[in-house]
């Protein structure tokens, strides 16, 4: 999977869970913490949603801030994760 398929995944997910409207999208830079899109909850619940769509795992030391800060942040490090786990 892409880093423009993941970030259209999390898009998605975010519009839909956190802005309550599908049709907002939300700029790939955008800090999600910083902006209060989503607070500590709606990060658990994009943890979640990500663990459970990409049928993955994350470790206790990969679930910082600044992984899922933003949705480049997210596709970067996902992007990583996907690709080293197919290794």
């Amino acid at each position: 999977m892409n880093k423009e398929e993941i970030g259209k995944t999390v898009s998605n997910f975010i519009s839909k869970n956190f802005l309550f409207n599908q049709e907002k999208q939300v700029d790939d830079t955008v800090s999600l913490l910083g902006t209060g899109i989503i607070d500590s909850m709606g990060t658990l619940e994009l943890i979640s949603f990500l663990e459970s769509n990409y049928n993955i795992r994350f470790d206790d030391e990969e679930l910082v801030a600044e992984n899922f800060d933003s949705i480049e942040k997210i596709k970067e490090f996902l992007s990583t994760k996907l690709n080293h786990s197919a290794a």
